[in-house]
Formats: C-alpha cells, sequence, structure tokens
C-alpha cells in the first residue's frame, strides 16, 4: 500500500466527506476519489459506501482503518522524533487527550514545562474514544487525559483536572426537548448512542447505563467515534451524553443541550503506564495539575 492511498484513506476515513479530505491533502477531489476506488479495486471489496447525502465506512473499511492507523501513527513519530533529534531536542513527551477542554489543558501545561525544561518538546494526540487505552498501552503516548473512571492494574491516575456536568443531546424535534427534566428512568423510551471499540465494560456502563434503576432496558446503538455520535443524534437516531463545556465545541442547529443530573459529572485525569521510564512524565504532570486550578501539586504524591 503506497503512502498516498494510505493518507487518502486514513483522512477521508475521518472526514467522511470528499470536499474535505482533499483540502486537507491539497488534492483534486476527483485524485482523491481515483485513488480510493483504486484501494477498492485492490482489496476487492468497497471500503466506502457514498450517497449524495454523506459518506460511510463499510465494515471491511471499519477494518481496515482499525487495522492501518496505529501502524501510520507509529511511522509518522518514528520520523517526528528522528526529525527532533536532527534538531537537537533533547527529550519529547507525547501527550494524548480525549476532549478539547483537555486539548487545550495540555498545551497550556506544555508551555510551562517548556519554560522550565529548555529543548523538551510536548507532541499531542487525540485519542478516539473507541480505544481509551490502546495508545497509552502502545506506547504511542507517553501519558494521556482522559475521562474517569480508570481502573487498571498497570495504568497510574493522577488527580482529577476537569470536572463538567453532563448534559443529554437530543434532536430538537425530540420529546426530550420539550420535557422539563430528562431522568434516567426516561432513557428506557428512546435509543442511547454509546460507543463500540476496546472500552473496559466499567466505563461504558458507568457512562451508558444498560438498565434504568428500575431495571427496563435501555436500548442502544453505537458510534465508532464522536463525530458519528453528533451526527446520529442530529438524524434523529437517538440521544447521547457529553460535558457541558463541550457544546462550546460541538453545538448544532438540530440538537439540544440538556442537563442530566441523574449521572455522575464528567471528570478528566491524567494516566500513564505504571513502569514508564519517560524523564517528562513527572515534570509534566507537575505542570499540568498547576494548570488545573482546582488542585494542589502536592495531589501528585499520591
Amino acid at each position: 500500500m503506497e503512502r498516498h492511498e494510505m493518507e487518502a484513506f486514513l483522512t477521508l476515513a475521518e472526514e467522511l466527506h470528499f470536499r474535505r479530505t482533499s483540502e486537507r491533502l491539497g488534492l483534486a477531489q476527483g485524485r482523491v476519489s481515483q485513488t480510493i476506488q483504486k484501494l477498492e479495486r485492490r482489496i476487492g471489496a468497497p471500503l466506502f459506501e457514498r450517497t449524495s447525502r454523506k459518506v460511510s465506512l463499510t465494515p471491511v473499511g471499519e477494518k481496515l482503518r482499525d487495522d492501518l492507523l496505529p501502524a501510520y501513527q507509529q511511522v509518522q513519530r518514528a520520523v517526528a522524533d528522528a526529525a527532533a533529534a536532527a534538531r537537537g531536542t533533547r527529550d519529547v513527551l507525547r501527550v494524548g487527550y480525549s476532549s478539547p477542554m483537555a486539548a487545550g489543558l495540555v498545551l497550556k501545561a506544555a508551555d510551562r514545562l517548556a519554560a522550565r525544561c529548555p529543548g523538551a518538546e510536548v507532541r499531542i494526540q487525540e485519542i478516539q474514544l473507541s480505544d481509551p487505552l490502546g495508545p497509552i498501552r502502545s506506547g504511542q503516548v507517553h501519558l494521556q487525559i482522559t475521562e474517569l473512571p480508570v481502573e487498571e492494574p498497570d495504568l497510574a491516575v493522577g488527580p482529577a483536572l476537569i470536572a463538567e456536568d453532563r448534559r443529554i443531546l437530543v434532536h430538537h424535534e425530540h420529546p426530550f426537548a420539550r420535557a422539563g427534566a430528562v431522568t434516567l428512568e426516561d432513557l428506557a423510551t428512546t435509543t442511547l448512542i454509546t460507543f463500540t471499540g476496546a472500552i473496559p465494560s466499567y466505563w461504558r456502563e458507568y457512562h451508558s447505563p444498560c438498565r434504568t434503576p428500575s431495571g427496563l432496558p435501555i436500548p442502544q446503538l453505537v458510534a465508532g467515534y464522536w463525530q458519528e455520535a453528533l451526527a446520529m443524534v442530529g438524524a434523529g437516531k437517538g440521544v447521547t451524553f457529553a460535558s457541558a463545556r463541550a457544546e462550546q465545541y460541538y453545538a448544532r442547529p438540530d440538537t439540544v443541550w440538556l442537563p442530566f443530573p441523574d449521572l455522575p459529572r464528567f471528570e478528566y485525569a491524567p494516566i500513564w503506564p505504571r513502569m514508564s521510564t519517560a524523564p517528562l512524565v513527572r515534570p509534566f504532570l507537575r505542570a499540568v495539575v498547576e494548570e488545573a486550578p482546582r488542585l494542589a501539586a502536592h495531589s501528585l504524591s499520591r
């Protein structure tokens, strides 16, 4: 598989839109389409379903994306690390994040770290909800800021840096949009959009329970990525959850964000491998705690 084919496929798998893909790659839209068609002929199956209204991955396309993306990212990191070494950069810390709020915090902490450790470099990477722990276990990132709970024996968990009230996202014509309040019991009357992938069962149940407190089943529909869940809500396929501040980044005219106090707030905390030897992990942890005004630096010693 040639590099330009890999880049075209992975970019289209992320954007699910040929025009945006062509703009990101700096190629003509027809060239992107020809590249994908050539790849599909070689594989022997469609990778995308195309209609006049949307582009979506086929099951074969999803498998290729999931298998190909980690290898592609590893190659990118290897080249970037070699370039950093050529520039004389002493240390590189790769930090993952799973939300825009966490990304902002990471970038501020990176600036603080750079002031203290000249020559240090922090690179950030978005962590997909479909594989929240895979990148840190594979070494793609040294540390990440992610949603709690995380209860894994091989991973250390730092203090909660961000705490956000929970919102339920519904189509603007959904009956919930006209209700005074929405409860866990109400979820039995709709479809809850959750996420598929390598997600711990305790995390899935914490954020997307299968039953109401009275025991009624909650119908569920799965999405692979956050943008897919947003699109499904906007199409009236179901409801999903997000933190309150996420509305600043993901507001849509077809979606209403409603308070949902029946489930805990979203909390984001740093996690890192217990056996980590990356030299910048501890200095970065101190920096990120200092940038989170709710917390004191001594929490890191726990």
